[in-house]
């Protein structure tokens, strides 16, 4: 499998392209990121106080920079999620390998941001579809961590759909993470 920092592969399953994020991206994504009903579903935790909730371009901007950067420098990968039926940009997700001296070393994180109006179990189904399928071998992980706040029924739904459990316990000092773990 060809490294992913080398070559960003493209997804593309019946709803839904999953493409690396650009700064052609960036009007659009901002009409995810301002919409202020997603941001309680967007996973800040370790982002150094970052919300994701972001009202202007150039801050819009300033984000997906940052996030080639750190594709650059072998952070993480951030897709863009493109709706195949109208072409429509409707939100994110990143995923990377997770190096850490804790339980939890050499897990994959899974982050999945949304407009609110595609926060529903058909589109998170298409995006696990695609994350169970492909990115346990590209990001050469066994475990899969993603958090669902309590409130987000559609998301916890399809989690348990997809194979993902809850973590019950904390995830370095944050709750509500789930957990799928593949057979060796």
């Amino acid at each position: 499998m060809e490294d992913v920092y080398k070559v960003c592969p493209i997804y593309k399953n019946a709803r839904i392209t999953l493409r690396q994020t650009n700064l052609d991206d960036t009007e659009e994504l901002l009409k995810c990121y301002s919409d202020k009903n997603s941001v309680p579903f967007f996973k800040s935790d370790n982002c150094h106080g970052d919300d994701f909730h972001y009202t202007s371009l150039e801050r819009m901007k300033q984000a997906i920079e940052f996030w080639d950067f750190s594709y650059s420098n072998r952070y993480f990968v951030r897709w863009t999620i493109i709706l195949n039926s109208t072409g429509e940009i409707i939100g994110t997700i990143e995923m990377f390998h997770r190096i850490a001296e804790d339980e939890f070393n050499h897990y994959g994180v899974l982050r999945i941001d949304l407009k609110s109006e595609y926060e529903n179990q058909k589109i998170i189904d298409t995006i696990l579809e695609i994350a169970n399928e492909s990115f346990y071998p590209l990001f050469d992980v066994k475990s899969i961590l993603t958090k669902a706040f309590p409130a987000a029924k559609e998301r916890l739904t399809s989690l348990e759909k997809n194979g993902y459990t809850p973590l019950d316990k904390k995830f370095i000092i944050y709750d509500n993470y789930f957990v799928r773990t593949i057979a060796d």
